[in-house]
């Protein structure tokens, strides 16, 4: 059965509001360059909410040189996994979960599809919620009211922002993505000038170490809470990029912009937290609120516009790409619209955990380990997809499952199962208390000799890395012949397609 969005429209002119849904890109709309890329993700990631993450990081247990080498490499590799997989939308000219169908098969991509869309909500949920949090602290260290009331009209006016942004699409928001930078940047820089008094680098590098399960669980921390949390929509910026691109330069850009500012606020976040275990424990319940906590009040309403900007800027990214996946599942709706049912559902989610929820921090960390696992094994699949192929794909098949993709390849949902299964299997839920829906995971650290749900290497959260190389390892295995006969099979007559054009 042939999709409903496989008619190619023709190129339309460009306005405030895009309207390309999950559509082939036209040539002529194709414009942009792999430097281009770095403004979004740029912008997405340079909030200050990275140097919250210092406190999760040594939650672990680890010291701080091993969490700036934790830092460094998990943040960097997971930017370079998102890379690897942008190429794929220069290639294809689609978003990543359409993409995704050349794996997975046109119905088949509904398996993941369903995991990204969840994923990607809980994702744009927690920054929404975190910029109603942290206008509440920073209102009432400024002495304002800082109760329901501010609550209500802050979540009201953010979650305006945010669907506003996801409805209008890709240039507005590229072209807003491009100004978010200066103005995040530069307050941010400010609050490293104003806070760097308080760090005390001997009391932070007096940290002892932590052992190695704890060094891997803290990596796969980051790994997750960085570059893996936006890989499933990784290809979704990069699809306007001009045919001839630079593969490579590609990678580079979006590796750049994504991790040069996590890798930088986190490493300054663990010395800024190592030198105060108070500031630690705070952050658990307010990541950005906390960190206004220290600043002097004239620089509050500066960092206060910078933070929640920087927030609704990533939430604005990930809810132009939830809405796509929406479609990619067979919503069939105009783009905006299932941008608009996204941000609806958005709103409610943050309405219900700021007013209603005693603690969000446990369970969406339960949860974002529960999801991690089986896009973690999704990633690998389709990294060893991308890898995997040297000629772009057969754009149409993309949208008719008797194209060369099929309908469902089931090898390829078969390896994200089994993958899914061990990973579940090789993590805990750290949050038992308050998920206790959560606990049935880590079935096998018993039987493989792990010490068990109550061992050292429970912590470790290894079941995402599995699932990761199982997913790679095996579609490169069991699908590399698959993919060579997809790449020479001839081009149907009139089909838009891009085998015949070698690989940039």
């Amino acid at each position: 059965m042939t999709d409903t969005h496989t008619a190619v429209p023709q190129a339309p002119a460009r306005t405030l509001i895009e309207t390309n849904g999950i559509d082939i890109i036209q040539e002529s709309e194709r414009t942009a360059k792999p430097s281009d890329l770095f403004w979004p993700w740029f912008a997405a990631n340079v909030s200050v909410f990275g140097m919250s993450y210092a406190a999760f990081v040594y939650g672990f247990g680890v010291s701080f040189w091993q969490g700036v080498i934790v830092t460094v490499v998990g943040v960097t590799l997971s930017f370079l996994f998102c890379g690897i997989i942008a190429i794929a939308g220069k290639r294809g000219s689609v978003p990543t979960m359409v993409l995704s169908r050349s794996a997975f098969g046109v119905k088949g991509q509904k398996v993941p599809g369903i995991f990204s869309w969840l994923i990607s909500m809980g994702w744009e949920t927690f920054l929404a919620i975190m910029a109603v949090l942290a206008t509440a602290t920073v209102f009432n260290e400024l002495g304002w009211s800082s109760g329901t009331t501010t609550k209500v009209i802050a979540c009201a006016v953010i979650a305006a922002l945010i669907v506003l942004g996801s409805v209008a699409g890709y240039h507005t928001i590229m072209r807003m993505q491009s100004v978010l930078t200066w103005v995040t940047g530069l307050v941010t820089i400010g609050y490293i000038a104003i806070t760097f008094r308080d760090i005390d680098l001997s009391a932070a590098t007096a940290l002892p170490a932590g052992s190695n399960q704890a060094l891997i669980g803290a990596l796969v921390m980051v790994m997750t809470g960085f570059g893996l949390g936006w890989i499933n929509i990784a290809a979704d910026w990069s699809r306007y990029q001009k045919r001839d691109a630079s593969g490579s330069k590609i990678v580079f850009w979006n590796t750049f912009g994504g991790a040069l500012a996590p890798v930088l606020l986190v490493c300054y976040g663990l010395a800024l937290a190592g030198s105060n275990p108070d500031l630690t424990d705070a952050i658990a319940n307010d990541p950005v609120g906390t960190l206004a906590t220290i600043l002097p009040t004239w620089f509050l309403i500066p960092f206060w516009i910078a933070a929640v900007l920087a927030l609704v800027s990533g939430a604005i990214l990930g809810i132009y790409s939830s809405g796509l996946t929406l479609l990619s599942l067979g919503i069939n709706i105009p783009r905006p619209a299932a941008a608009l049912i996204d941000g609806t559902i958005l709103t409610l989610g943050t309405i219900y955990v700021v007013f209603f929820a005693e603690s969000f921090l446990a369970p969406f960390q339960s949860f974002l380990i529960t999801l991690g696992v089986p896009i973690a094994a999704w990633a690998g699949i389709l990294i060893a997809d991308t890898m995997l192929r040297r000629k772009n794909y057969d754009e149409t098949a993309l949208f008719d499952g008797r194209g060369r993709y099929g309908n469902w390849n089931w090898t390829s949902i078969a390896i994200m199962a089994v993958a899914s299964i061990a990973g579940w299997g090789l993590v805990i839920n750290n949050f038992a208390d308050d998920a206790s829906w959560n606990n049935w995971q880590g079935y096998l650290l018993g039987p493989l000799g792990l010490g068990g749900r109550e061992g050292d290497w429970a912590w470790a959260n290894l079941g995402v890395l599995v699932a990761l190389v199982i997913g790679f390892v095996g579609y490169a295995a069991l699908q590399a012949h698959a993919v060579r006969r997809q790449e020479a099979t001839p081009v149907a007559p009139g089909d838009r397609a891009g085998v015949d054009r070698p690989v940039a």
